[in-house]
C-alpha cells in the first residue's frame, strides 16, 4: 500500500465527511424553508440573503449554550450517547460509491472510500449500532420522558430493521451481490432496480422513515407527549450531535435509496459522455446526478413531515410487524419464483 493511495483515500474520507456535515447543516435550513412554503410563511430570512447563513447561526448558538448535566449517576454514558449517534451516522458513508472514477495526476481515483464485498451488510451493521446511542442517552438522562422515548426508538428501529432486511433479500436475489459498487454498475442507463423491485423500494422507503425517526414515525421524540423524547435533558453540542445525526442519517438513507434503486451516479448516455467528453467530465456529471437524486429524496422526507400526521404507537407496530414483514416475505417468494422460471426456461432453451 503506497503513500499516494493513503493520501488519496484520506482526502476522499475528509471530503465525504465535510459534505455529509454540510448537507446535514443546510438540511435544517431546507426543512424550515419547505415548512414555511407549505404553510404559506416566509421562513428564516434574517441571517444572510434569504437566510443562507441561518445554519451557521444555529451552530454558533449551540456551541455557545451552557453545558447542562442532569442529576444522573451515569454521566459518562450521558456523554457517550450522542457521540455514538453521530459516529454511526458518519460511518455509513464509507462504503457508498459517490461516482465511478476520476483520472487525476496520472492515477485513476475511485470515488468510494472503501469497496468491500459486503458493503450492504456493513451499512445494516452500523445502522443497528446507532440505536445504542439513542438508548444509552435516554437511559442515562435519568428522566422518565427520555427513557420512554429511548424505549420507543429502540423497539421501532428493531421492528423496522427486520422488514428492511427482508426487503433487501429480493433485491440481492436479483443482483447477486452485496457490493454497492456492483449494484450501481448493474443499473447503467435506465436499468434501475426500482422498475424491477418496486415493492422492495416501497418497503425500504417506509422503513427508512422509521429508522431515521422522521414523521410520521417520530414517536421517539414527539413533543406533544414526551417534551423532546430521548434528548429532553441534553443541551449545547450534545443535543446538536443528536440533531445533526438525524439529518446526517436522512442524507445517507437518501443516498442509499438512490444507489440501490435509482442507479446511483448512472444516467442515460453516460457511456457516450465518457467517450466524447472524457472520464472526468462524464463522472463529475454523474456525481451531480447522484446529488440531484439525493436532494429529491430529502425534499420528499421534508414534504412528508409537514403533510402526514404522526402514527399512534400501536399503529406503528402494526404496520411494521403485520403488514411490511408479510409483504417482504411475499416479495421474496414472488422474486424467487420469477428467477426460477427464468432459470428453467434458459436451461430448456426457451
Amino acid at each position: 500500500m503506497n503513500s499516494a493511495f493513503i493520501i488519496e483515500k484520506s482526502v476522499l474520507i475528509l471530503v465525504v465527511f465535510a459534505i455529509t456535515m454540510l448537507m446535514a447543516m443546510y438540511s435544517t435550513l431546507a426543512e424550515r424553508k419547505i415548512a414555511a412554503w407549505l404553510q404559506d410563511r416566509i421562513g428564516p430570512n434574517r441571517a444572510g440573503i434569504g437566510g443562507i447563513f441561518q445554519p451557521l447561526a444555529d451552530g454558533l448558538k449551540l456551541f455557545s449554550k451552557e453545558e447542562f448535566f442532569p442529576n444522573t449517576p451515569n454521566r459518562i454514558l450521558f456523554i457517550i450517547g450522542p457521540a455514538i449517534a453521530m459516529s454511526t451516522a458518519l460511518m455509513t458513508s464509507a462504503v457508498i460509491p459517490w461516482g465511478d472514477k476520476l483520472h487525476l495526476f496520472g492515477r485513476d481515483i475511485i470515488l468510494q472510500a472503501t469497496d468491500v464485498d459486503v458493503s450492504l451488510l456493513y451499512i445494516f451493521g452500523v445502522v443497528s449500532v446507532g440505536v445504542y446511542g439513542i438508548m444509552i442517552g435516554g437511559w442515562a438522562s435519568n428522566n422518565k420522558f427520555s427513557l420512554m422515548g429511548a424505549v420507543r426508538a429502540a423497539s421501532q428501529m428493531v421492528s423496522y430493521e427486520v422488514a428492511m432486511g427482508l426487503s433487501m433479500i429480493a433485491l440481492l436475489m436479483m443482483t447477486g451481490t452485496l457490493s454497492l459498487k456492483e449494484i450501481s454498475m448493474q443499473q447503467s442507463g435506465l436499468h434501475w432496480n426500482v422498475f424491477y423491485q418496486p415493492l422492495s423500494f416501497l418497503i425500504f422507503l417506509i422503513c427508512a422513515f422509521a429508522e431515521t425517526n422522521r414523521t410520521p414515525f417520530d414517536l421517539a421524540e414527539c413533543e406533544s407527549e414526551l417534551i423532546g423524547g430521548y434528548h429532553t435533558e441534553y443541551s449545547s453540542m450534545k443535543m446538536g450531535f443528536y440533531l445533526f445525526a438525524e439529518y446526517a442519517n436522512m442524507f445517507i438513507s437518501a443516498t442509499i435509496l438512490s444507489v440501490l434503486f435509482f442507479g446511483g451516479y448512472n444516467y442515460p448516455g453516460m457511456e457516450w459522455a465518457v467517450t466524447h467528453w472524457g472520464v472526468n467530465l462524464a463522472n463529475i456529471l454523474g456525481i451531480g446526478v447522484l446529488f440531484a437524486k439525493i436532494c429529491g429524496f430529502i425534499f420528499f422526507y421534508m414534504w412528508v413531515r409537514w403533510t402526514i400526521p404522526r402514527f399512534r404507537y400501536d399503529q406503528l407496530m402494526h404496520l411494521g410487524w403485520r403488514i411490511l414483514i408479510p409483504l417482504s416475505i411475499a416479495n421474496i417468494v414472488i422474486t424467487g419464483t420469477v428467477l426460477l422460471r427464468h432459470e428453467i426456461a434458459a436451461y430448456l432453451g426457451f
